[in-house]
């Protein structure tokens, strides 16, 4: 398949990139990997937990939003053991990109066949619209950087078309189906879980309630990844964090008791109760002093208020300007790098919102609104389309609505982001004539321009 191996090429290229820039720090044998990981990793505001986990496997990702994803893991990370233990070095890096680029096969071919079988286009249209979505920029890099997103984005295309085949034939997901597509796609991220029901929901409609379906494949399976998070984090993370806390407040004891015996040594002050109290007040205008300081790092100042200061309501995001977010990361950045702070992370340097330097950015945005808003347009009468558009609402809920994850929204578009060129295919399927021409036309060259513009600005990143 002609779609397969151009992706190949393009994305061995870019994998082959990514290796050589952390090579030299990664591939030694170590003993903390984490923080190393953390540390170097620089490619946007994506996470390098896959590489500590398949390094030295523990359930490092967020339980509650992934649950099960450590577990998925723990294979591979046996496998990258083997091979550091015969290599006597750490290949987790290439571990990773072979993972990745396996992702990224099945995740066109299913694309392919998306458009081929369900929308009924072309052997040339659907290739060219799979194109289309790996010109994306952080669906580009989602399958290169050693995240959670490409995985995502393939058990989602699965699950589409799967439900897609189930509508074409008259068909229902039975229980176990929809039971082990929700444990798989919630098991990687917990928001898929609930995209799975809405493609159960899509396909089954009121048998979706049936009561043996509701309570085996939906009400039992949710209890039971949301308790096994729960115990996730009280047997694996709540002890280390619970280490973390007293680890740093020894250390904070230390000091406080090194800063006394210093303080003491210059201050002529016999009275032992005024000569502590005088010395717990400076340390009191420090500590505002440096929690003041502290607010001004990124990874704080970037954060806008919170819903509220619960242990789940303070990923909430009330502030950020969700039109700025919309036009310059949400449609913006997802599929065109910004040239200003490229490739930043919010949490260290970017700021939040960063502009274009030059108007063709925004007319190819509104352009590509605008094919996405003409597909829907065409295939409003499609159940199909509808599940995929419904695909974006819980992303659309968490990101834009509660604020989770917004100062870096373009992150998560592997997510969502693959509905545009479906919702498109609907027009390519309509358009007849000249009409279909200029369609096809316009997309050859949004998807030439953006995989130019987009590799261009990425290599250049990699190789700086």
């Amino acid at each position: 398949m002609p779609l397969v191996g151009i992706l190949l090429v393009i994305f061995t290229a870019l994998h082959v990139l990514v290796v050589r820039r952390f090579w030299e720090a990664f591939s030694p044998l170590g003993k903390d990997y984490w923080w190393l990981y953390v540390g170097k990793f620089d490619i946007s505001g994506f996470d390098p937990i896959t590489y500590s986990v398949l390094s030295q496997w523990d359930t490092r990702y967020q339980v509650y939003r992934h649950p099960l994803l450590a577990f998925f893991a723990w294979p591979f990370s046996q496998l990258n053991q083997m091979f550091m233990d015969t290599l006597g070095m750490n290949p987790v890096q290439i571990v990773v990109a072979v993972i990745l680029l396996a992702c990224l096969v099945y995740s066109a071919v299913f694309l392919f066949r998306i458009f081929r079988e369900h929308i009924g286009l072309g052997r040339f249209d659907s290739t060219l619209l799979a194109l289309l979505t790996f010109s994306f920029a952080y669906i580009m890099l989602a399958y290169i950087c050693p995240d959670h997103f490409a995985v995502s984005m393939m058990v989602l295309v699965v699950t589409l078309y799967a439900a897609g085949k189930k509508m074409k034939e008259g068909t229902r997901f039975k229980v176990w189906q929809t039971l082990i597509l929700f444990l798989v796609t919630a098991g990687i991220t917990l928001s898929n879980g609930i995209k799975t029901f809405i493609a159960a929901f899509f396909t089954n409609r009121r048998g979706f309630f049936h009561p043996a379906h509701l309570l085996l494949a939906v009400i039992v399976p949710s209890i039971a990844i949301w308790f096994f998070a729960r115990w996730e984090y009280q047997f694996y993370v709540f002890p280390r964090e619970q280490q973390r806390k007293q680890i740093k407040a020894q250390r904070a004891a230390n000091a406080d008791r090194k800063a006394y015996r210093r303080f003491c040594d210059t201050i002529a002050i016999a009275d032992t109760a005024r000569r502590r109290a005088m010395f717990d007040s400076i340390q009191a205008v420090k500590a505002k002093k440096r929690k003041a300081e502290e607010a001004k790092k990124p990874v704080f100042a970037h954060q806008g208020k919170p819903i509220a200061k619960g242990e789940f309501t303070s990923w909430t995001d009330i502030t950020t300007s969700r039109w700025d977010t919309s036009v310059e990361n949400l449609f913006g950045e997802s599929m065109q790098l910004h040239q200003q702070h490229l490739l930043e992370d919010t949490l260290r340097k970017r700021p939040v919102i960063v502009r274009y330097d030059h108007i063709y950015n925004y007319v190819v945005e509104a352009l590509l609104v605008l094919l996405f808003v003409i597909g829907i347009w065409c295939g409003r009468r499609s159940r199909f389309l509808w599940l995929c558009l419904a695909f974006i609402l819980p992303d659309i809920g968490i990101h834009l609505v509660l604020g989770f994850g917004i100062n870096e929204v373009y992150i998560m578009s592997a997510h969502w982001l693959f509905a545009l060129p479906i919702a498109l295919s609907f027009a390519f399927r309509d358009f007849k004539g000249k009409y279909l021409i200029a369609l096809r036309t316009v997309t050859a060259l949004l998807t030439v321009y953006l995989f130019i513009y987009n590799l261009w600005l990425t290599i250049g990143f990699l190789v700086s």
